[in-house]
């Protein structure tokens, strides 16, 4: 079975949509445009219920099919930007600046939004499905923000499912990774308070930005030195701020960035590590150093056997040949890792043309994955909940 023919037929209304949002993009909690455009969709749709609001700027629509099943099975898509300036070059590049659909957000919430559209025109299933469009998952906690307003009380699932779009040069290359698939996220900030001076004379001062320098080369010795070999970690400083003239010796540094881990006794060594490293370097240069860890991401872990329901779904429109369950994990990270706390279920990756990586200001989605993913999402609904064995 490739493209359902009803999804391939509204191609064009889908790519419109998809150029409108990408044109219009929205950093998280912010989303109220996009969220407001989502919800007239559903009831222009003929939804059964559309409910917004939920962590602020968060949709769900509720879609009961033509069975009287009571199984429920959730599909989520993310909504959010970037804080970036697009360099795309598209006629439909982004018109905010400094924000950019440079995670392919906007293709998510379009393929959700084409599955909407052909499963509330036929309603081919038993039961009820479930369509969550969240809010800020770029590192803001939309995922969180749901579930503490009540996400799977109020709207109960027994599966979710999710998808991201992968600029990998493979069109409709559907993959999947079973068990730990990508990575929990701690993001660090460190500051360094130390003695200021002229910079003529250093000798008076107890350097910050010296300090704040030797510790990003010192934590890169953590990986090296101190992780079993077999397990995976990332630890990156992203960011160091420090100084404001040509002829001063800053008092102060801050230092930023982000662990990445797929268990969390690697997470506790890296974090432990980077502590004493720190509180070594404050004994020896006289300094106050502080460091701050917040945990913005759970390890996504992947149900083996929903993995499966997810690539016989996705075998479905691109083949059984394109489809593969054995994707290495991904040390990216993904909120979506939050609901399937909660629930089970699985999140894949969909393949499409163009090699610019994600979160790159030059980043382009090719749109002929959009009928491709929202054929998945509705095969999803149609294997999981066919009609004629409503439980």
């Amino acid at each position: 079975m490739p493209v359902l023919p009803e999804i391939d037929a509204a191609k064009s209304d889908l790519t419109a949509i998809f150029r409108d949002l990408h044109a219009n993009p929205e950093i998280g909690f912010e989303e109220v445009r996009t969220s407001g455009i989502v919800a007239e969709k559903l009831r222009d749709f003929g939804f059964d219920e559309v409910h917004e609001n939920i962590a602020r700027t968060g949709v769900v629509g509720i879609l009961r099919g033509k069975g009287a099943g009571n199984r429920r099975i959730g599909l989520r898509a993310d909504m959010d930007a970037l804080p970036i300036n697009e360099t795309s070059g598209l006629d439909y590049a982004s018109q905010n600046s400094g924000r950019m659909h440079a995670c392919g957000h906007d293709g998510h919430t379009t393929m959700l939004l084409g599955a909407a559209r052909y499963l509330a025109e036929s309603r081919n299933f038993d039961g009820t499905a479930v369509f969550i469009f969240q809010p800020a998952e770029e590192g803001l906690g939309g995922a969180r923000g749901m579930i503490a307003d009540g996400l799977f009380q109020r709207f109960p699932v027994d599966e979710v499912y999710g998808m991201h779009n992968q600029p990998n040069g493979q069109p409709n290359r559907a993959m999947i990774c079973k068990g730990a698939a990508m990575a929990g996220a701690s993001f660090f900030d460190i500051a360094v308070t130390g003695k200021g001076s002229h910079a003529a004379m250093p000798q008076q001062s107890r350097d910050a930005l010296v300090v704040a320098s030797a510790l990003v080369g010192q934590f890169q010795t953590i990986l090296g030195r101190n992780m079993p070999a077999l397990d995976q970690a990332v630890l990156s400083v992203t960011q160091i701020h420090a100084g404001s003239a040509y002829n001063v010796v800053p008092e102060t540094a801050q230092i930023a960035g982000t662990i990445r881990f797929f268990k969390p006794e690697v997470r506790d060594l890296m974090q432990i590590r980077m502590r004493e490293i720190c509180e070594g370097f404050a004994v020896a240069y006289g300094m106050r150093i502080d460091v701050t860890f917040n945990e913005i991401f759970d390890v996504l872990l992947n149900d083996d056997s929903l993995a499966d329901e997810w690539v016989a779904a996705a075998a479905d429109v691109v083949g059984a040949d394109n489809v593969t369950d054995d994707s290495p994990p991904f040390t990216g990270s993904e909120d979506f890792a939050d609901m399937l706390q909660i629930v089970p279920g699985a999140y894949g990756n969909l393949g499409h043309a163009g090699t610019v990586p994600l979160h790159n200001p030059g980043f382009v989605l090719d749109p002929e994955i959009l009928p491709v993913g929202a054929s998945i999402y509705a095969r999803l609904i149609e294997r999981r909940l066919p009609l004629g064995n409503a439980a």
